[in-house]
């Protein structure tokens, strides 16, 4: 009995950890339009700004990638388009799980 129970708990808190390692994509997508962010990006697209899954690609296995992301859509650095220095937008959201929820989503494509 006690077996069943300790294996029953461990599979509760499994599958609890796989729902919340998966971003919300509906969300994260709300954001992206909220914050204009389609104006430049798209998924698998280049236009102004690179597609999202080229961004995954760059930063795939990289240990800092989710927070060099978190910093790029939150302080607004310095970007080039077309040899025109200006300042990135920020993304419309001062929650922080919101944030990473959206750069977790960018990453996983």
């Amino acid at each position: 009995m006690k077996l069943l129970t300790t294996l029953f708990l461990a599979g509760g808190l499994m599958t609890a950890s796989f729902a919340y390692a998966a971003p919300d994509a509906d969300a994260a997508q709300a954001l992206l339009k909220k914050s204009n962010c389609t104006k430049c990006h798209s998924v698998d697209k280049k236009k102004d700004g690179p597609a999202y899954k080229e961004v995954a690609k760059k930063y795939k296995g990289k240990a800092d990638a989710e927070a060099k992301l978190l910093t790029h859509i939150t302080t607004g650095p310095m970007i080039e388009i077309d040899g025109v220095k200006e300042e990135h937008s920020k993304v419309k959201s001062s929650d922080v799980a919101e944030q990473k929820n959206l750069v977790q989503w960018i990453l996983s494509l």
